[in-house]
């Protein structure tokens, strides 16, 4: 009958084991081919996101294309001319780059260069207002490196060449975009029908494997079951040979009892009852407690402690403990008045031929326990100077952004109030009967006009310059310098070294600015500075602004008054600013040369 059991439980795990290879083989084959799709989907949905991206930004090429044609068309400073043409250029190469690059491909853009039919046949449209405007821009950047100084008559032809194709261009490029974005979306849903299909297929595989396989094993389960239970009645006779151990054992306890006087001599050692007699106590114990005798009267907790709520904590812990055991740590005060620290181990002894008992081991922790104390106060008066610090610059820094708006309304109320009342006031004294003073009263309010929208630009530029959000952190900077040069007279320059031109999160090139302008400020107002030299350099992952200048310098080491706001309140900020965008501030300075503020943010 063995035999004849044995023999179905291993054809029966053996066709299980089939099974399970067979189901979890098509499960592993359906997720292994949806991975496939997927990924080939995703694949082709990245290069559709670059595709739908450079059509989108040549878009905005051709505006900015056009828009740089009419400045340079407009402007009279060969200077800013010569500036222009540069950008000019520039964008026209980026523009040519990325339209053959839709045409045709590109590795650095990531663009395969497969177009369907219908692109393919809008490119065809839109070759010839992309070659007349590439044309004409090419023009007059030739012109311009051949004589800067040209009329500019001799570009308006070319000009009136770029604006009418700029339109053409413009729409043209719209549903082209729209065409990628359609064709796109048809991919995306494709990719919804496989995933519906193989959804399916792994259901129908598992409906299957639930009625072939753990049905099967539910069963197997089930007389399984009925096998342990016949088990127990075997695990009953085994008990009744562990009770007979068990009752060896207690004559092995009794045998232990022989250890005590080695334990005596080394061990916090002790025994007593539930109740806290004293049965028998160590040597070392004794010796510890200044008892000279064993008092077979005295309570343990009288022993441990003089201190009456100490004596009840520890008589509570032997009454809840004396049977299931306890470790802990115990305060400890001698008769001598001197406090000690026990880690202190309850093992009970329950015996049914004698009274049950408790054996009490202990160890003398009372250097490691002061030394956590004194740690954990130390921790805890850190935490809160800490704390305190930090509400001491939460309220410099609501002082200081009160102060920066009571400075701006003053501002807009004595500069900008006062001139637009007196515009006001202007316009109304206007008489249209006397024209030769009402002309001359224009003329006085277009200047009038000209020095509020000055004040308005000086405004809005104090408060967070339009540089920042619309070309990023260096054109921010290079205003910022020169701005400040202008204000206040002394040389301040902005160095890009590695032509750094890349945009960052908002939150860290606002911050970014913050400190440049609070080190600038401070070179301005602290240091005595003629010269203020702002470098920006970058590698792959790095960004670095360094401010140097020649200013007398200060003790970088000078202990710093945070209560009071008194040297040190700067530097915090730019601190809290910094460990804000996860960079690293570095500061030197001396009276020879100067001080250097660098900024290293990752990138």
């Amino acid at each position: 009958m063995n035999d004849r059991s044995s023999s179905l439980d291993t054809s029966t795990f053996n066709r299980l084991r089939r099974l399970y290879i067979f189901a979890l083989g098509a499960i592993a084959c359906s997720v292994i081919i949806s991975q496939i799709i997927v990924r080939k989907f995703l694949i082709d949905q990245q290069d559709d996101s670059s595709v739908i991206n450079v059509a989108g930004r040549q878009r905005m090429l051709s505006q900015k294309l056009s828009k740089e044609v009419l400045l340079i068309a407009n402007t009279t400073d060969f200077s800013e001319r010569l500036v222009l043409k540069d950008t000019l250029k520039k964008t026209l190469a980026q523009w040519k780059i990325s339209h053959h690059a839709l045409l045709q491909g590109s590795d650095s853009l990531e663009l395969s260069g497969t177009n369907s039919d219908k692109i393919v046949a809008l490119f065809d449209r839109i070759q010839t207002p992309f070659s007349e405007m590439y044309a004409a821009s090419n023009s007059i950047i030739l012109i311009l490196e051949q004589e800067p100084k040209a009329n500019p008559n001799l570009l308006i032809p070319y000009v009136d060449q770029v604006n009418p194709n700029a339109f053409r261009f413009l729409s043209l490029m719209d549903t082209i975009v729209n065409q990628y974005d359609s064709e796109a979306n048809e991919k995306v849903n494709l990719l919804s029908k496989w995933e519906l299909f193989l959804m399916i297929f792994t259901l129908l595989l598992l409906i299957l494997e639930f009625l072939f396989i753990f049905k099967p094993t539910a069963r197997m389960v089930k007389k399984t079951i009925t096998r342990l239970l016949r088990s127990e009645k075997r695990a009953i006779n085994m008990a009744e040979e562990a009770d007979f151990l068990r009752k060896e054992n207690e004559k092995s306890v009794k045998e232990l009892r022989v250890l005590n006087q080695t334990m005596d001599k080394t061990l916090l050692f002790a025994r007593v009852t539930p109740e806290g007699s004293i049965l028998h106590i160590g040597e070392k114990f004794s010796k510890l407690f200044e008892q000279s005798a064993f008092k077979v009267n005295l309570n343990f907790s009288e022993l441990i402690s003089t201190v009456k709520t100490d004596q009840q904590y520890i008589e509570h812990i032997l009454k809840t403990y004396n049977k299931s055991g306890w470790q802990g740590e115990i305060k400890a005060v001698k008769h001598s008045g001197e406090m000690l620290w026990l880690e202190m181990y309850l093992i009970p002894i329950n015996s049914k031929l004698e009274k049950s008992e408790i054996l009490i081991i202990a160890s003398d922790i009372t250097e490691k326990k002061q030394a956590q104390l004194d740690l954990e106060s130390l921790t805890k008066s850190s935490y809160e100077e800490k704390m305190n610090q930090q509400k001491i610059i939460s309220s410099k820094i609501i002082e200081n952004q009160e102060k920066e708006q009571n400075r701006i309304a003053k501002d807009i109320h004595d500069g900008i109030g006062q001139m637009l009342t007196g515009l006001k006031y202007n316009l109304e004294s206007v008489n249209l009967n006397d024209l030769d003073k009402a002309a001359s009263k224009i003329e006085h309010l277009k200047s009038l006009t000209g020095d509020i929208i000055q004040g308005v630009r000086a405004a809005t530029f104090n408060l967070t310059p339009p540089e920042l959000s619309d070309y990023g952190i260096v054109p921010a900077l290079s205003k910022l310098t020169q701005e400040l040069s202008r204000l206040t007279g002394k040389k301040i320059e902005l160095y890009n070294r590695t032509n750094f031109n890349k945009r960052l999160d908002s939150l860290v090139e606002i911050n970014m600015y913050r400190i440049t302008q609070e080190a600038i400020n401070n070179a301005i107002k602290y240091a005595e500075s003629t010269y203020i030299l702002v470098s920006i350099s970058h590698s792959a992952h790095i960004l670095s602004i360094t401010i140097d200048d020649d200013g007398k310098g200060f003790d970088i080491n000078r202990p710093k008054n945070i209560r009071t706001g008194v040297g040190g309140m700067g530097m915090t900020f730019m601190n809290e600013r910094i460990n804000y965008i996860d960079g690293r501030l570095f500061i030197n300075s001396s009276e020879e040369t100067g001080t250097r503020i660098t900024l290293n943010i990752p990138i």
